[in-house]
């Protein structure tokens, strides 16, 4: 079941249910906690090692160990449950390369109030747009594309502010290998000058 302890422990845990008295399979139950334990000696200052190892005896023994364990028995339902599916927003994104948050943005811009934050808003908006468009397409775009995009984002109710110039995103210039190169020195050997 769990592939950590190995088939030994697995043997182990199967006999230990078999045993018919109940302070035997305790004992055998004691003993191979133990075991377990010291195949993972680097988990002994989890505080929860203990409580895990049990645990993990009952998810070994499918359930079935019926024993006087020290915390409580896991339930099986909770153990093997499937997490929750998280549903995906179904609405279309007009710009997938942009993404949703930019319309988000676009959508708040066009709520505020016109002014020197709105415009500086827009502006924020486009750079980040100008980003995200050379982050997916690696080549470098022209400010009117931009300014056209979120036009077009936010139903022509956005306009950048005429004269607005956008960050120039470009790939940083790739060094060359520096090589490390040997000093002609006065005791150097005559095959190395």
């Amino acid at each position: 079941m769990l592939p950590e302890y190995g088939r030994n422990v697995q043997k182990m845990i199967d006999h230990a249910i078999t045993l018919k008295d109940r302070d035997e399979r305790n004992k055998a139950a004691e003993t191979i906690i133990q075991i377990m334990g010291s195949m993972h000696p680097n988990l002994k200052d989890n505080r929860d090692f203990k409580h895990k190892l049990w645990d993990h005896i009952h998810i070994i023994a499918d359930f079935n160990l019926d024993i006087d364990a020290p915390f409580e028995k896991p339930i099986k339902e909770t153990i093997n449950a499937k997490p929750i599916v998280l549903p995906y927003p179904a609405k279309d994104i007009k710009y997938l390369h942009y993404g949703k948050i930019v319309e988000l943005m676009a959508k708040k811009a066009i709520e505020m109030e016109d002014g020197e934050q709105k415009d500086m808003f827009v502006k924020f908006i486009a750079n980040h747009m100008k980003l995200s468009y050379i982050t997916w397409n690696k080549d470098s775009v022209p400010d009117s594309v931009i300014f056209k995009a979120v036009e077009n984002l936010s139903g022509r109710k956005l306009k950048v502010k005429e004269g607005t110039v956008l960050f120039d995103y470009k790939e940083p210039p790739k060094q060359q290998p520096t090589h490390n190169k040997r000093k002609k020195g006065k005791y150097q050997h005559k095959s190395y000058r």
